[in-house]
């Protein structure tokens, strides 16, 4: 697996307290912390523009569940889903350079 053991676990489980997910402090781990930003962006995106997991899914091409996933912190999602779901919801869900 891409990643090795880094990837172990689910970005949220890298957190003192997963609960808190996506606001949970990851400052010590760079790759968790991005895939939050990722998260809250999205969420972010899907509520401004009224869109369903479902209606989602349909626009981008990406499963359902693999979107429901991401947005819990469950998965580590790749550059084609997060390009698909970017382009999908009209909006950048890539953290800035130093965001993260």
């Amino acid at each position: 697996m891409v990643g090795g053991r880094a990837r172990a676990q689910a970005p949220r489980e890298l957190a003192q307290d997963p609960d808190l997910w996506p606001e949970a402090d990851l400052a010590a781990h760079v790759a968790a912390a991005a895939v939050q930003d990722i998260a809250r962006n999205l969420a972010s995106a899907m509520a401004s523009r009224r869109l369903s997991l479902r209606q989602l899914a349909a626009l981008s091409g990406v499963n359902r569940q693999a979107i429901a996933d991401l947005l819990a912190g469950r998965s580590w999602p790749d550059v084609a889903t997060v390009a698909r779901l970017d382009h999908a919801t009209g909006n950048r869900l890539w953290p800035k350079s130093g965001e993260s």
